[in-house]
């Protein structure tokens, strides 16, 4: 598939200074890295690009995500990855809405929530945020606790929106489906969901990379997180078909990115850096 362009990449005032990852689907597909996505990665840091990668997925911690990148070819440092639990933290620590929070979530976010020195509430009477999030031990127990403290005041958030999350052994059910079982019950939104495609998650990726948007790209394979949160940002777009993006979903999609890619390999030839 060849490179969709609308831009002039010869035009340095249109070339991007730095370049944001998503990761699954877009550099690997579970333990496997994706052909040329760590040539790709050399390339565009000897043309001068900043890369940073950003991940919606809950359960892991920006050290492991870094290993995991450096052992399959792209070495990377953890201040290079940014997640959806790190955005959550930040939300809780800064918005005010007290210290005991009940997580529907993964032991890594409960104890990183901990961590950050928030107490993990007992009863839906105490609990002042409830934090949802993907969780592989989901139970009815755990949604009516969320539900009751959700009636009784407690600020709702999530980690991230995505319905399906991709893993080694198979898709699994993701943060987006306790999102939505939620909302209906509750029947309100949860407005505060801090991963992609937030403008929360845009804003701090941008605060890393140390450009404007219009100089940033983000390089992904979902169209509604990575493509619309770049869009609603400002950023340019790359859109690769190696994840869970088919080419009718993209016909049918209202975000139609600045580049449509095979794969991230074919990316420092569609920036002109090859």
């Amino acid at each position: 598939m060849n490179p969709f362009k609308k831009k002039d990449v010869n035009d340095e005032s249109v070339r991007p200074a730095a370049v944001i990852f998503d990761l699954d689907g877009t550099l690997y597909l579970g333990e496997h890295l994706i052909a040329g996505a760590d040539v790709a990665v050399e390339t565009l840091r000897k043309a001068g690009l900043t890369t940073t990668f950003l991940t919606n997925k809950p359960i892991d911690s920006p050290a492991i995500y870094a290993e995991k990148l450096s052992r399959l070819g792209i070495p990377v440092t953890e201040s290079d990855v940014l997640t959806s639990v790190t955005l959550t933290i930040d939300f809780l620590q800064r918005s005010g809405h007290g210290d005991r929070v009940f997580v529907i979530g993964e032991d890594y976010l409960t104890d990183q929530i901990r961590q950050a020195g928030f107490r993990i509430a007992s009863t839906p009477q105490e609990t002042d945020v409830v934090v949802v999030s993907l969780d592989r031990t989901m139970s009815y127990e755990k949604m009516r606790f969320a539900l009751e403290a959700g009636r009784n005041g407690a600020h709702m958030c999530a980690t991230n929106p995505d319905v399906i999350c991709p893993m080694d052994s198979g898709e699994i059910v993701d943060a987006g489906a306790w999102i939505a079982g939620l909302e209906a019950l509750m029947k309100r939104p949860i407005t505060d969901v801090l991963g992609k495609p937030s403008a929360r998650c845009a804003q701090t990726v941008l605060a890393r990379v140390g450009c404007e948007a219009s100089r940033a790209l983000m390089v992904g394979d979902r169209l509604e997180t990575d493509m619309t949160m770049a869009r609603n940002a400002g950023m340019q777009t790359a859109l690769v078909m190696s994840g869970v993006t088919g080419v009718a979903d993209l016909k049918a999609h209202g975000v139609q990115p600045d580049y449509v890619l095979a794969s991230v390999a074919e990316l420092p030839d569609a920036l002109g850096v090859a």
